[in-house]
């Protein structure tokens, strides 16, 4: 009898907070839906997201925002409070939810990828945590952590003079890479021709991954579709690559045409043979 009574009660209990939690899971689930369009579309495009490792940050934002908060508005809203008391509690759930979504978002934002620089021999994802600060006016006003900005495709200059040359080796010794210096940044045409005569048959990426041969070749074919037949090449056999690495990966090759040097596909792959 007692345990029928606490199971009526909580059926009740259940029944007049359901309403509340879902109202809320439908507010979560449309911020959630806004925050996805953000950092799928404009800060991590694809092949970004994986390549920066910000998958599993975005996917803990999500399970923060649209299972945590209206699971608490179930378990917390009581049919016996009193309203006052019920409002206090939706504004602590308010504030907890928003307070983490707030440190998630900021988090990813200072992950985006601000730029896919080229860099000698391969390509390199530089995120807006980066770049080297200690020359602020360098830095060009599209970057920024909170800027609605995709990633932008540049070159890396040549050093100027034999001591830029040398302070430029001593940085990368202290771990601070010429892709991270905004000061080295030029357009991408401007490295076209270095990005071509470094580039990499396509046969040199098959040898390398023989176990990924029919993925690559799936995403070779997938690049060559998308072509421009006035300046591109359209065969996939004809397509070279360069490897892609970030902060978080070196498991990515990018697809560079022979003719135009843009970069026409990506595949995850090894580019080092490591």
């Amino acid at each position: 009898m007692n345990m029928n009574f606490v199971s009526s009660k909580l059926i009740f209990r259940f029944r007049s907070s359901a309403p509340w939690a879902l109202r809320h899971l439908i507010v979560s689930a449309a911020i959630a839906g806004f925050i996805a369009l953000l950092i799928m579309g404009v800060w991590f495009p694809q092949p970004y997201l994986d390549i920066s490792g910000a998958w599993k940050l975005f996917f803990l934002i999500m399970l923060v925002d649209v299972v945590c908060g209206p699971t608490l508005t179930l378990l917390l809203i009581h049919p016996e409070k009193t309203p006052k008391a019920i409002w206090i509690d939706i504004a602590l759930i308010f504030f907890v939810q928003m307070a983490a979504l707030g440190y998630g978002v900021h988090s990813l934002s200072e992950a985006r990828p601000v730029a896919l620089l080229f860099e000698v021999d391969r390509f390199r994802v530089v995120s807006y945590a980066d770049i080297d600060t200690s020359q602020p006016e360098t830095i060009p006003e599209w970057v920024g952590a909170l800027r609605f900005e995709p990633p932008r495709i540049l070159g890396i200059r040549s050093a100027r003079t034999p001591q830029e040359k040398a302070e430029s080796v001593d940085a990368s010794l202290q771990g601070v890479e010429p892709g991270q210096r905004p000061d080295w940044w030029q357009a991408y045409e401007l490295s076209i021709p270095q990005v071509k005569s470094r580039a990499m048959p396509l046969d040199a990426l098959l040898a390398l991954n023989p176990q990924l041969t029919e993925r690559i070749q799936r995403h070779a074919a997938k690049a060559a579709e998308k072509g421009d037949g006035r300046q591109d090449a359209l065969r996939p056999e004809e397509l070279l690559w360069l490897p892609v690495v970030s902060r978080m990966s070196m498991g990515w090759v990018a697809f560079v045409d022979p003719l135009s040097g843009r970069i026409r596909g990506y595949v995850e792959a090894d580019g080092f043979g490591s």
